[in-house]
């Protein structure tokens, strides 16, 4: 499929989560969680086992079963596919790992000018086992969405200069504010490889994307707008055409709704520090909401999830559109029950 084309209809387009991402009717408000897929399920534990990340990234049988694996257990409405924000970065050549306990860590920052010799285009050729996996997946999945995965250029430049994870973020806005060309061109070159990654997985059939800005929530609103929001713009702009719903998502952006909005998503990710009906009023009319329940509440009694849940409802209750969500991703340690449970309480409590 290309962006000019006009394909039928995939079998998930009249799915509740689809629906709600265009903002139309929906038989009950959709569910589904960051990181799903993941450490919290002990069928992941085991078919990870002895295999390392980046590794478990590359192989289409296990990105296959892992994806599906908390749609079979959760009955979530959407999949999301199991990938790492580096990986486009680890498939143009870039020397990092993904160290347990750690996180990326790249061999070689990117510091100065020459340093960005690092990053050449990514092909499709690169990232070969995204497509061999989303047809495997698509094919298994039906009517159920899958929703496809990529890191900002913000939050992937941050750990390019800082060379991994970072409280400070102190060499990334040293450069951000003391050389802002070539943040600009650094960010510019990620932005079309983050564009390069997306389209890949709405080709092969993803039927929505989202974009991680992890550590968007860093920068003041000024700094956003003006330092970072131009290359999350080049990619939305990038996969409009294709016409499968944006999804823009940051960790402590209660500042920076209306902007991550602006940046051109349809659906903006709403953590769990703004409630929801506050956020629509920041975001501004036009765009369906995603969240927002704090993912520390799974750890407490069934019956304070469902009160918690049922204050997330009511919050948007008035929404244009919604999809239920925690407010960031799956902790480890979590009970995949206790996410079970929650995705049967929001199904049952919003029927229509």
């Amino acid at each position: 499929m290309s962006a000019n084309e006009n394909p039928q209809p995939s079998p998930a387009y009249d799915s509740a989560f689809l629906k709600a991402c265009r903002r139309e009717p929906v038989p009950h408000t959709p569910v589904w969680f960051m990181r799903q897929a993941g450490r919290s399920l002990p069928e992941y534990r085991k078919v990870r086992e002895g295999v390392p990340m980046l590794e478990s990234c590359t192989r289409p049988d296990l990105i296959t079963e892992i994806t599906l694996q908390p749609v079979r257990r959760h009955g979530v409405d959407a999949a999301i596919y199991f990938s790492d924000i580096v990986v486009p970065l680890k498939a143009i050549g870039i020397d990092l790992d993904i160290k347990p306990g750690v996180g990326p860590v790249v061999a070689h920052p990117i510091r100065t000018r020459a340093d960005l010799a690092q990053l050449r285009e990514l092909t499709a050729e690169d990232v070969w086992y995204v497509t061999e996996a989303i047809g495997l997946l698509t094919r298994e999945l039906g009517a159920t969405p899958l929703i496809g995965f990529a890191g900002a250029p913000f939050t992937l430049a941050s750990y390019l200069v800082e060379g991994g994870p970072s409280r400070t973020y102190e060499n990334a806005k040293a450069m951000m504010y003391g050389d802002p060309e070539l943040w600009a061109d650094l960010l510019d070159r990620l932005a079309d490889i983050t564009t390069a990654f997306l389209k890949v997985q709405i080709e092969a059939g993803a039927s929505a994307v989202q974009l991680f800005d992890s550590w968007a929530g860093a920068l003041a609103p000024a700094d956003y707008r003006h330092s970072v929001m131009p290359a999350s713009a080049k990619v939305f702009d990038a996969v409009a055409s294709y016409g499968v719903p944006r999804i823009h998502f940051g960790v402590g952006t209660g500042e920076l709704l209306r902007l991550m909005g602006e940046a051109g998503a349809d659906v903006v990710g709403v953590d769990w520090r703004v409630p929801l009906d506050e956020a629509a009023r920041r975001v501004g009319p036009g765009k369906a909401l995603q969240g927002n329940l704090d993912p520390t509440i799974l750890f407490t009694t069934r019956k304070a999830v469902e009160e918690k849940a049922r204050e997330v409802l009511d919050a948007a209750a008035g929404l244009e559109g919604h999809v239920f969500n925690l407010g960031h991703g799956v902790m480890p340690s979590t009970d995949p029950d206790a996410l079970t449970r929650l995705v049967e309480y929001v199904h049952t409590q919003t029927a229509r």
